[in-house]
């Protein structure tokens, strides 16, 4: 089957290439985002791969169709950037990436609070320039500490799993509770009582109920000093309440994998421009924030196991098999 590969980088490609052997598809690959813009790249192929910061919308989604396609498969968990109603009603289906590597993510956030709390980015900068002085450097003990988890799926959960070998208590908040979080030593809080802890960190999907879940109001109940990491979804944070959190010292630091507006930034080398973004400008200037470009799935196995995913849901569609990865929405 033709696949218009839209987000492709050259490290996806290459494993592609390796993994599609087995299956036989005609691949071709758009390194520009999908949008209204880049939809008609896509005129004759009956399946569209896609990844977070493409734009699947309605209007997209109806170019899409009258150029043929019946298929579009993310490479991704998170499927917030798909209108999936509008595809149904265009007959058109929609598969996703259930499961890759939790792990991935979930190391990658410990990284980011050790990095955080420890001040390792700072420390590693000032070394390279002769200053070895620990002015500035301190942090806590991980030990003792209360660590909140919100979403507590398998990410949130392996996430708790390191963190209580670290010798932390444990709170969680999540609609589905998870048995395995609680086996684990979790114990579940209202929502509210999740602000509370010295560290929480973000594992949930963005959906109309958890956009902005960090907000002012949020942000006001934090306990003093707390840091935040979020390796989730970027609209989970309202950016500019955490700034204010940031100047008021209600926050004692953030490390974040994910931005609200990072469509137009992440994945690109922009080291040569002048980024218009002023929100993203005023947080990396903060020294107690860490931000990345949204690589905390970006290990040989996740990469290989989404990638064989997407062409197996492929390959399951041409064949006319039952979709094992669709995205069902209710009728």
């Amino acid at each position: 089957m033709r696949i218009a590969m839209f987000s492709a980088k050259n490290y996806e490609r290459a494993v592609i290439d390796e993994l599609n052997v087995a299956h036989g598809h005609e691949v071709v690959y758009f390194d520009v985002l999908l949008g209204p813009e880049t939809a008609s790249l896509a005129t004759g192929f009956p399946a569209v791969s896609v990844f977070v910061n493409d734009v699947v919308d309605g209007a997209v989604l109806k170019q899409l169709a009258a150029g043929g396609t019946k298929l579009v498969a993310t490479r991704s968990t998170g499927f917030n950037h798909i209108d999936v109603q509008t595809a149904k009603e265009l007959g058109i289906k929609v598969v996703r990436v259930v499961n890759y590597s939790p792990n991935s993510v979930a190391e990658f956030a410990v990284g980011l609070l050790l990095a955080l709390n420890r001040k390792i980015p700072r420390a590693y900068n000032r070394t390279r320039e002769g200053n070895f002085s620990l002015d500035g450097l301190m942090g806590f003990d991980l030990v003792g500490r209360t660590v909140a988890v919100i979403g507590t799926g398998k990410i949130g959960t392996i996430f708790a799993r390191i963190m209580a070998g670290f010798g932390c208590n444990v709170i969680g908040f999540d609609v589905h509770q998870s048995p395995e979080f609680e086996k684990i030593g979790g114990r579940y809080v209202e929502a509210d009582g999740i602000m509370a802890a010295d560290v929480i960190s973000l594992h949930c999907p963005l959906t109309p109920q958890t956009h902005h879940i960090v907000n002012a109001r949020t942000l006001s109940l934090v306990k003093r000093g707390a840091l935040l990491i979020n390796t989730s979804r970027g609209g989970l944070v309202d950016t500019e309440a955490a700034i204010e959190a940031l100047k008021s010292g209600q926050l004692g630091g953030i490390a974040i994998d994910v931005y609200e507006q990072e469509a137009d930034l992440f994945y690109k080398d922009l080291s040569s421009t002048v980024i218009p973004d002023d929100v993203i400008q005023r947080l990396i200037s903060f020294p107690n924030v860490i931000v990345t470009g949204h690589q905390a799935f970006f290990t040989r196995e996740a990469l290989g196991t989404i990638l064989e995913t997407t062409l197996a849901s492929v390959s399951d569609f041409a064949a006319g098999r039952p979709l094992a990865n669709e995205i069902v929405t209710p009728s």
